[in-house]
């Protein structure tokens, strides 16, 4: 599947003092977004990056991810709208043959929490800066979304309505003819 937001910088084009980049989805790429992160809409994604090369042959993209978005309650089932402000901070780097056996192997790894995360793969010498905003923006995305002042009240119990298992009861204490 092709990524609906693609915004694709050349690493060997990065000067070596680094570069700041502004990039923002159109209403395609949004529209494209909301679909598959089955949102009514999305009204703007934004991002302010820097990239910059490290002494490894790597390069560290910090800044942030804004969007402006409508979510659904899980409460009331009501539209409303929504932010989204992440803070970006990931390494990216060429992937050694050993780290490409490794992720390709069926073996179980081991990983300690103070493992630093592996770097994301940079592919054919580029890395997609549209797609990490919209990692970044997924990320951001409350999973269970609760429009402000939505307040869950649970069904009255009305004494005249009967119990779906009742005729069950009744059944219990009869013997078969």
């Amino acid at each position: 599947m092709s990524e609906p937001f693609r915004r694709v910088v050349r690493v060997d084009s990065i000067p070596r003092d680094g570069q700041t980049v502004a990039i923002e989805a159109s209403p395609t790429e949004r529209e494209a977004l909301a679909a598959l992160y089955r949102l009514p809409s999305i009204e703007a994604l934004s991002a302010d990056l820097t990239l910059k090369r490290t002494g490894r042959g790597e390069v560290r993209v910090t800044g942030a991810v804004h969007g402006r978005l409508t979510q659904i309650c899980v409460v009331s089932l009501e539209p409303f709208p929504a932010v989204v402000n992440e803070e970006v901070d990931v390494r990216f780097a060429e992937l050694a043959d050993d780290v490409v056996a490794r992720r390709l192997s069926s073996e179980p790894q081991t990983f300690s929490i103070d493992d630093e995360d592996e770097p994301d793969p940079i592919i054919e010498g580029r890395i997609d800066l549209g797609a990490l905003a919209a990692e970044f923006l997924a990320l951001g995305l409350d999973p269970y979304p609760r429009k402000p002042g939505a307040v869950f009240e649970s069904p009255k119990d009305s004494e005249d309505a009967a119990s779906p298992f009742s005729a069950l009861g009744d059944r219990a204490g009869k013997t078969p003819d």
